[in-house]
């Protein structure tokens, strides 16, 4: 499968003259990307992401083998 996004910017006329050429290709589809903002948001606060290290902290003395 092929996808082939069109940027909202190139328009609406670029969209169907792209659809209409792959219209008899079965393997190709044509997005129209309409998506107005970043889908990643800040959702308060202003801070960025917080990564975190998950492994398990070892104490001195901690003998114990995963």
């Amino acid at each position: 499968m092929i996808y082939c996004v069109v940027p909202q910017e190139l328009g609406e006329e670029v969209f169907r003259r792209l659809e209409a050429r792959y219209r008899d290709n079965p393997s190709v589809t044509v997005i129209w990307e309409r998506r107005g903002a970043e889908r990643r948001r800040d959702h308060g606060g202003g801070d960025q992401r917080q990564l975190r290290d998950r492994r398990r902290r070892r104490l001195p003395g901690d003998t114990e083998v995963d």
